[in-house]
């Protein structure tokens, strides 16, 4: 791995040598420490070996295809996933993201949307606040390490997207935020169902 701590850590699993070369001197160039992967179960390997900040995952490749291996990487790690696919009907949508993808992008692509993403996605990483591993507010503890959280002295537990929406609205405590921008910040602005989702999510929240 790099031994610069404030260089971000991409992972490129892509099978297709043209595009994955691209991948690697664009995100280089961008200052993205990057290393590539063309095979699933090598990608298996790599995820498990290395303290990664985000993957970049193809859905078609040799050994497990991306589907398989972001239900892997979930059952472990909170790593950001964007896939890249050709793949671009709906229902591979839902499965990329049902299977743990944070955002899912079709090729082909521009090259600037993508390192928009990359960007947008480390941004709401739990990576990205090293600097504060926990948030005291209303006399709830959010850790952001172990992503639990703490009331009263009792442990809640909540899903992956609870705790996204609990460390959101903690965070702009006081501010009012529109259900588009909590869309956006916690499901990604690649979501297309029902706004009134974050309704459901926040009577999870009160519920527990």
């Amino acid at each position: 791995m790099d031994d610069e701590p404030n260089r971000p850590s991409i992972l490129v699993v892509e099978d297709e040598t043209s595009l994955a070369r691209f991948l690697q001197l664009e995100l280089e160039h961008q200052g993205y420490h990057v290393e590539v992967v063309t095979n699933g179960y090598e990608a298996v390997v790599r995820i498990a070996e290395g303290k990664w900040d985000l993957v970049l995952l193809d859905v078609m490749l040799p050994g497990l295809d991306g589907f398989e291996i972001c239900r892997r990487i979930r059952a472990s790690s909170d790593v950001p996933v964007i896939m890249l696919t050709a793949r671009d009907t709906t229902p591979d949508k839902i499965k990329g993201l049902d299977a743990g993808a944070d955002d899912y992008l079709t090729k082909p692509f521009a090259a600037e949307e993508l390192a928009a993403r990359i960007r947008a996605r480390l941004r709401r990483a739990p990576a990205g606040i090293k600097s504060k591993n926990k948030l005291l507010i209303g006399g709830i503890t959010i850790h952001y390490d172990t992503r639990q959280v703490e009331r009263g002295g009792r442990n809640i537990p909540l899903t992956k997207r609870e705790f996204d929406l609990l460390a959101c609205l903690a965070e702009n405590a006081g501010i009012v935020l529109s259900r588009e921008a909590i869309l956006n910040h916690v499901w990604g602005y690649d979501y297309y169902g029902d706004t009134n989702i974050v309704d459901v999510y926040i009577r999870y929240l009160r519920s527990r």
